[in-house]
């Protein structure tokens, strides 16, 4: 069968019958519809509404094929999430890609996807991000030159440390700063929608006559242009990775998915609308950071505002990269792909707190070692590799297993659009601009073969290996984890 049979236990086999195992430690449904669409949105405005616009533009060439970039790239993310919401409800565990790729297409590729995602992916997601928090944070401070880097990355790992904390303690404490931070970044976005219908009101068109003019449309243009928009909606998955922690996840996931990203789509549009009503394209392309300076243009004595915006924007999702990033690290352990000790949880909290805390050590490596840009390149390349192979699995199960169950179902047609999408994002930078660090990220994820075979298959592990697992079980006061055989 191709679909893997699920382990009904996560810790070590017994001679007791699975389907008698009582569940004994888990973690707990408490993310509902508000929560699920607040972690969905939430995730996906970060830092990249307030600084990619200009990027965009820079590439398009002129505003109205800017603005088509953002509504295609919204589209696709809405997309890929619905496709991801039918597998959701066909398998019906956290993990996101790496539990669609494990029951799908088997242990392998599954420890790949989860090697490459728990090691270099997900922290480099979570280290660009508090990267961007940091640079805002600290540009107060610094008025009239640029913030030395040792304080950006000292604020940035500070960010990172609060984030283990807060979620380390409890699923509901994560998910109440989610929403408070959620509904502050819209307020932030409904300020600058505001401030363009003004704008546009008193004749302010000047950017939206003759829009076309100047457009470029090169195949390698165009995707690195995506690339820049698809960054600000990176998050649109992010439900699928703590699907067991979900409220009726049935309903849940697809019902947040239509809700969160259209809304994310509309608001982005708008908000790249305000931007050309206040500033002309030569403008936005001059400016270091467009927020900031839409906030000079229009606000005046308030432009601080912008400013605190974008620092409550980006820490509030790198909480959403932090929440779903230790999920995959937890999952992973718990199919046998990690160390025991990362697939349990804590014993009163009830939070994959090892998890959670090595997500955290891997993204201080890469604030310590790493710019954001050279994060953000390697970031998009290796997860919309990752994203094609999954949108393919559920292509896979939708022609050769149209028998199982499922309570949602997404028409053929939209996995089709969106895995043609992900070979087209992977294949053009690629095709169009060959970079040496391309070869280093396929070296670094076949490097997973040495690992796997003795480690995995072999099941070859160091004798002293049980004996940290137990001092850091007693250390950290975690327990294996098991679950309902359902």
């Amino acid at each position: 069968s191709t679909m893997r049979k699920r382990k009904t236990t996560d810790s070590p086999p017994s001679s007791t019958d699975p389907s008698e195992e009582k569940e004994k430690l888990r973690l707990k449904q408490e993310v509902g519809l508000i929560s699920g669409v607040s972690l969905i949105a939430g995730t996906m405005i970060g830092s990249g509404i307030f600084m990619s616009p200009e990027w965009v533009l820079h590439h398009m060439g002129s505003p109205a094929s800017s603005l088509l970039i953002w509504a295609a790239c919204g589209l696709l993310a809405t997309f890929g999430a619905l496709s991801y919401a039918e597998l959701g409800t066909i398998i019906k565990e956290s993990g996101g890609e790496y539990i669609y790729i494990l029951r799908i297409f088997g242990s392998f590729p599954a420890f790949l996807f989860a090697y490459t995602s728990v090691i270099l992916v997900r922290p480099a997601g979570l280290a660009a991000v508090c990267l961007s928090f940091a640079e805002y944070a600290v540009a107060p401070f610094y008025p009239g030159c640029s913030s030395p880097q040792v304080v950006i990355k000292c604020t940035a790992a500070a960010c990172i440390l609060l984030l283990t904390i807060i979620n380390c303690l409890n699923v509901r404490l994560a998910m109440s700063v989610m929403n408070v931070f959620t509904a502050a970044k819209l307020l932030a976005l409904l300020v600058i929608m505001v401030g363009g219908v003004v704008l546009l009101a008193k004749g302010q068109t000047q950017s939206f006559q003759n829009a076309f003019q100047n457009t470029t449309a090169g195949i390698g243009t165009v995707g690195v242009a995506f690339y820049q928009g698809l960054w600000s909606y990176d998050g649109w998955n992010n439900l699928n990775y703590v699907t067991e922690e979900l409220k009726k996840p049935e309903v849940t996931l697809p019902r947040a998915v239509m809700i969160a990203i259209p809304l994310v789509t509309c608001l982005y549009l708008l908000v790249n609308v305000s931007y050309l009503s206040a500033m002309t394209p030569s403008e936005m392309l001059s400016s270091g950071a467009v927020a900031v300076t839409w906030g000079d243009k229009v606000l005046g004595s308030w432009a601080w505002l912008i400013s605190l915006s974008v620092a409550l924007s980006t820490f509030g999702s790198s909480n959403g990269t932090f929440f779903s990033g230790g999920r995959v690290c937890y999952i992973a352990a718990r199919e046998g792909h990690m160390p025991d000790i990362l697939s349990m949880a804590h014993v009163r909290c009830l939070t994959p707190a090892p998890a959670l805390l090595f997500t955290s050590a891997m993204s201080l490596i890469m604030i310590i070692s790493g710019s954001f840009t050279s994060i953000v390149n390697f970031f998009s390349f290796m997860a919309w590799f990752f994203y094609g192979m999954t949108i393919s699995g559920l292509l896979y199960l939708k022609i050769k297993k149209p028998e199982l169950p499922r309570s949602y179902k997404v028409p053929i047609i939209i996995p089709i659009i969106v895995l043609v999408a992900a070979v087209y994002l992977v294949l053009a930078p690629i095709i169009d601009q060959p970079q040496i660090e391309i070869l280093y990220i396929v070296l670094f994820v076949f490097s997973g073969i040495i690992l796997y075979f003795p480690l995995v298959h072999y099941k070859c592990h160091p004798r002293f290996l049980k004996t940290v697992t137990l001092h850091l079980q007693l250390l950290l006061e975690v327990a294996p984890t098991t679950r309902d055989a359902d």
